[in-house]
This record gives C-alpha cells, sequence and structure tokens, in this order.
C-alpha cells in the first residue's frame, strides 16, 4: 500500500480535482495503473488474496481508470481503450495471475500515454546535487536520509512511508512512475504532490529515489562500462533512462546494463536530450494543440499548430517530397487547414477530428519514410534538390545583375554586388550560430525572417528591373548606353542591386543550413558521402546556371538584353511575393484561405487566395511597368 504513498496520483478523494485538464486525468490514470502493474501480483497468487485492503484499492484503481477514461475528451481510440480497461476490471475481478493483470496494466497505461501526448522525459539533464538536497529538505523527515523509511516522522505513519532500499518495489518502478508521484502525490497517505518544484527539480529528485539503494561500487562498475562503450545504445538519452525499470534493464542486458543505469541515474548530464524527430515532435504538437483548443485556449493551440509544422514537418518535407510527393502535399494543406479551423474558432470536436486525420497521414509519412537510414540513392538526391531549389532563386538573381552590369562595362559595380553576398553568407553564419549556442530562434521567427526578406527582395526586383525596362526602349541603345551608362546608374540602384544581392541570399540561407542539420542526422554515419556528393552536385548545377546567363545574355543585342534581364527579375519578383506570403502564413503572420489551385513552388505558387492575388497584383505592377516604359519611349522617339 505505500507505494501508493511514493507512486500514484492525488486526486483527492474523487476526480474533479485531476478533471482539470485532459492531461492531468490521462496523468492520473498512467499513474493508478503504473501502481496497478507494481502491486497487484503482491496481493493476489493463485487466485487468492492475499491481502483484502490492498487488493480491493487496486480494484478501485482500476475502477477509478475506467471512470477518468469516460470523462476525458473523446479521441477515435477511446472505445479500445475502454475496453481495455473494462477487460482489466474484469481480470481483476476474477483474481487473475498478478503476471497477467500486470501486463494488462502496463499495455493500458502505454495507451494513455500514446493517446493523450503525455510528456515522458525531462526537458533537460535534471541537476542532481540540486535534488539530492531537496530530498534531504523534503523527504528525508518520513522515507530517512538513506530511504530506508525511518525517518522522525516516520513513526505511527499508516501507511508508513515507502522504503526505497525495498529492491522487489523498485525494481519494476522507473524514474517516470516516481515522477509522477512526486507530481501528483498519493490519496489517503501523507504523501502530497509537490507542484511547487519545477519539472526539473521533479525529475531530479526522482532519479535521486531510483538510486538511494545503489552502493558506489555498483555506480563505479556502471561507470567503467559506460566509458568502455557499453549501453550507448540502450541507454542513448534521457528519454530512454527514466523510462526503463531496473527489471527490464536487467532483462536486456543483465547486470551490466543495471550498473551502467545506476551510473546514468546519478550522472543523468552525460546524457543528452533525445533529439526529437520531426514527425513525432509533429505528433506531440497537434495533441498539445488539441489539448489546448479543448481547454479553450485558442491562441496557444494556434501558436502550437503553427509549431507543429515548422519545427516539425517542414524539416522531412524535402525528403518525402523524393519519395512520395503527394502525400506530402496532402499533409502540408491539412496542416494550414487546421490552423484555419482553430483561427475561426470551429468546434472542439471538429478540430479533434482534423488532428487525428493529420496523424494518420503522418503514420502514412512515417511508413514511407521506414527502412532505417536513408538509402544512398535517396540522400544523394534530397541533398541535391535542398541546395538546387533554395538556391536557385537566388543564383538566378545574381546572374541577371552580374550579367548586366558586365553588359554595360560598370565592372566598379561588381563590388557592390560580391559585397552583398558575401555579407548575406557572413549573416547566415552567425544567425545559424544564434540559432544553436545563444538563442532559441523558433520556426515561426526563421519563416518570419523568410517572409520579409522575400518581400523586401521582390520591392527591390520591381524597382531594378523598372529601371532596366526603361532603358530597353531608348532610342540608339548603343550609343546611349555607351554614353549615359555611368550617369544613369547612380548611387542608389547600385545600393539597390548589393541588398538585392544580399536578400536573395540571406533568405535562403539559414532555412538551407537547417535541412542539411536534419537530413545529416537522418542519413547516419554511412550515407553522409552521398549528402556531400549531393551538395557538390548542386553547387556544379547552380554555378553551371549562373554561367550560362553570363554568357549567353552576353550576346543579346543591348536593348533585348535590357528586355530579357528585366523580365527574369520581374518574373523573380513574383516568385518572391509568392514564397514571401507563403512563409508569413507558416509563421501565422498572415491569415491563409485554402483555395482549390495548384501548387508549383519553383513558382512560388501556393493554393491561398491570398498568395495568390498579391502575386497577380505584383504581375499587374510589372505590366504597369512595361506599358509605362514603353509609353513614355513612344512619347520621347520624335524628339530624338
Amino acid at each position: 500500500m505505500v507505494f501508493a504513498a511514493a507512486l500514484w496520483c492525488g486526486w483527492c478523494g474523487g476526480h474533479a480535482a485531476i478533471a482539470a485538464t485532459p492531461a492531468q486525468g490521462a496523468q492520473t490514470i498512467v499513474h493508478m495503473l503504473d501502481y496497478v502493474s507494481v502491486d497487484y501480483p503482491e496481493f493476489v497468487r493463485d487466485g487468492k488474496v492475499t491481502n483484502q485492503s490492498e487488493y480491493d484499492e487496486q480494484k478501485e484503481f482500476v475502477t477509478q481508470s475506467v471512470a477518468l477514461l469516460q470523462q476525458l475528451p473523446p479521441r477515435p481510440d477511446t472505445p479500445g481503450l475502454l475496453d481495455k480497461a473494462r477487460a482489466l476490471l474484469a481480470r481483476v475481478d476474477a483474481k487473475a495471475p498478478g503476471p497477467e493483470v500486470a501486463a494488462l496494466a502496463a499495455g493500458l497505461r502505454a495507451d494513455v500515454i500514446r493517446i493523450y501526448d503525455l510528456a515522458v522525459a525531462p526537458k533537460q539533464a535534471p541537476d542532481i546535487a540540486r535534488a539530492s538536497a531537496l530530498y534531504a529538505a523534503q523527504c528525508s523527515a518520513c522515507h530517512g536520509a538513506a530511504g530506508r523509511a525511518d525517518g522522525p516522522l516516520a513513526k505511527g505513519m499508516e501507511p508508513p512511508p515507502r522504503n526505497f532500499h525495498d529492491e522487489a518495489k523498485m525494481a519494476v518502478r522507473s524514474p517516470y512512475g516516481l515522477y509522477n508521484t512526486i507530481s501528483l502525490g498519493v490519496a489517503g497517505t501523507t504523501m502530497r504532490a509537490f507542484p511547487e518544484l519545477s519539472d526539473a527539480d521533479r525529475w531530479g529528485l526522482a532519479l535521486v529515489v531510483s538510486n538511494l539503494r545503489r552502493p558506489p561500487d555498483l555506480i563505479a562498475k556502471g561507470e567503467a562500462l559506460w566509458k568502455a562503450g557499453k549501453g550507448k545504445t540502450e541507454l542513448a538519452n534521457l528519454a530512454q533512462l527514466v523510462n526503463l525499470t531496473p527489471a527490464v534493464a536487467a532483462e536486456k542486458g543483465g547486470d551490466d546494463l543495471v550498473a551502467i543505469e545506476a551510473y546514468l541515474s546519478a550522472n543523468p548530464a552525460v546524457l543528452r536530450v533525445a533529439a526529437p524527430d520531426p514527425l513525432e515532435l509533429t505528433r506531440s504538437k497537434l495533441g498539445d494543440a488539441r489539448q489546448a483548443y479543448e481547454q479553450g485556449d485558442r491562441e496557444g493551440a494556434r501558436q502550437l499548430a503553427i509549431g507543429a509544422y515548422l519545427e516539425g514537418f517542414e524539416l522531412i518535407e524535402r525528403t518525402l517530397d523524393n519519395v512520395d510527393a503527394p502525400l506530402r502535399l496532402e499533409i502540408e494543406r491539412a496542416m494550414m487547414a487546421l490552423r484555419t479551423a482553430i483561427g475561426e474558432n470551429r468546434p472542439a470536436a471538429q478540430v479533434a477530428l482534423q488532428v487525428d486525420g493529420i496523424r494518420a497521414l503522418l503514420d502514412r509519412a512515417q511508413e514511407r519514410l521506414s527502412g532505417g537510414n536513408l538509402s544512398p540513392a535517396s540522400a544523394f538526391l534530397t541533398s541535391l534538390l535542398i541546395l538546387l531549389r533554395e538556391g536557385l532563386e537566388a543564383i538566378l538573381v545574381l546572374a541577371a545583375i552580374l550579367a548586366f552590369v558586365r553588359k554595360t562595362g560598370r565592372r566598379d559595380a561588381l563590388p557592390y554586388i560580391h559585397i552583398g553576398w558575401i555579407l548575406a553568407f557572413a549573416a547566415g553564419a552567425l544567425t545559424w550560430v544564434a540559432a544553436n549556442y545563444v538563442l532559441d530562434i523558433s520556426g515561426a521567427n526563421r519563416e518570419m525572417t523568410e517572409g520579409v526578406t522575400a518581400l523586401i527582395a521582390a520591392a527591390m526586383l520591381l524597382y531594378v528591373g523598372y529601371w532596366l525596362h526603361s532603358k530597353s526602349y531608348a532610342q540608339a541603345w548603343n550609343a546611349f548606353i555607351r554614353t549615359q551608362v555611368s550617369a544613369a546608374l547612380g548611387k542608389s540602384t547600385l545600393w539597390a542591386m548589393a541588398s538585392i544581392s544580399f536578400l536573395a541570399v540571406f533568405r535562403e540561407l539559414f532555412e538551407i543550413i537547417l535541412f542539411y542539420e536534419t537530413l545529416w542526422v537522418q542519413v547516419g554515419t554511412t550515407g553522409r558521402a552521398p549528402v556531400l556528393a549531393g551538395i557538390a552536385a548542386a553547387a556544379a548545377l547552380l554555378a553551371a546556371t549562373g554561367w550560362a546567363i553570363l554568357k549567353y545574355t552576353a550576346r543579346l543585342p543591348i536593348g533585348l538584353f535590357f528586355s530579357v534581364t528585366s523580365g527574369l527579375l520581374g518574373i523573380m519578383a513574383i516568385v518572391f511575393v509568392g514564397n514571401g506570403v507563403a512563409a508569413l502564413q507558416e509563421a501565422g503572420a498572415m491569415k491563409a484561405t485554402l483555395v482549390d489551385f495548384v501548387t508549383l513552388q519553383v513558382l512560388g505558387i501556393h493554393p491561398t487566395a491570398e498568395g495568390l492575388l498579391l502575386q497577380c497584383l505584383t504581375a499587374a505592377i510589372v505590366v504597369g511597368g512595361v506599358m509605362i516604359s514603353r509609353r513614355k519611349a513612344l512619347a520621347a522617339s520624335p524628339a530624338q
């Protein structure tokens, strides 16, 4: 019974308290099932009850789990959960064997964690020294300084506090289970919840408690094994550590893995927080968004839905594109539709259905991407397309501007253009360093930066494009350009070109780096050569594209050259506007109204009314500029 004093939740004599949020209710169920899976086998043996009061408590926990499941917001899997919970209750009623009930309870517990998106790992390595001090201050009065249930307040306590040296009980308890007890308390005992402690402190206490019975020589043995390279697969991150019980550790790796688990529990800082899989992160944030929306937090739900896309799914879009492009597009549209539904305050049931639909699509994506690391061919193709697609816009703009200044003999303008793209690379590198080591640059901030720079670049392109086109209609082009270009190409136009050079490169760089970081992890150590080969091939193709523009446009008559170059810059302005609007919509800074239209990302075309409208407006400005410059040329021709 006392493990109730260390391990299940304080629902305060009823379920009203836990029903405050779906997450709390689900966490309570998990905690009760955890307690049942550990203690039921002790009180029912060979079909006979060995302790009636303890057996009644186990039965009550399962009964309350069924009741709480009925109170939680419905999910598509809710009927199945209820069936499993009722089956568990029936087996407890029948005094079924302990291992059978323990397995049923553990399975139901895992399903609740999965379906209600419960966090089961610390966000950072807990401070064990601080947690040990907290244990001495908060826990030792009852549990004793060494955790033997012999603290000064333990005498006469009913039920008595948990003895953390009880190997049989502690062997089947994970730090996650202990964390639940510390977070939620235990009804009917003196074990209260500790909500005033930070999440990190509660995780730290859980690790300290799990290790109190471990002798120093066991921890030293684990350290030696760890440093020798043992246990790196089984315990690669904090999530694996806190969800592993000593019994399972012994099953998987014998005494050696138990020793390593003890060492890591005492020194969690040597482990890294598990880098979230993008699809798993997407699922988690979608679940959080659904819960926030059900609780009436519309803005929080919207931000979580945005983060689900930008910080999760977007990172594997390029890879999925190479495997199943229609599925990638379907998921992207479904996630945008979810953000729209939240923004329009649709019924919670509808939002929940949309979340479930997206998660089903994500499961399909997981299957399409399954099979371990990417094949060398897939890694190469993905790597090539990332740089080729993201860099094409920049190289087209740079090549057009470079061709212009060379064609007109204004090589003194080249430094301005080179300064622009060199500063863009420097700014991109600084942004990457800041994102990885100084600041937490969210996906929304990244998209905001990309969107704003794209729109500014589009404005600059329209300005330079119009300036170029206005010269293409001048009479006696060659004579005019040779005699007037020095005066016409003033400082304002030079700095505009430098700005375009900077913006066209900078807007792509950080996203390129981010995509390659994700791809680098996906391919594993054996797939990095194809990634590097893909980068090299894409760089060669981009260089060839730039060279072709420089070479072949130089052969055009000067008037036609000006027209072609200004036309290219006008098209790029339209592309930049489309991609800029899409980025702002993905960041949640602009409304997105889905329409039934094609998606052509290479042209910046996305199926939203706002993006298409602004692209049409930009195209109208381009056409209007052409007409104005033509009219001016015709008006001026008689005078020349």
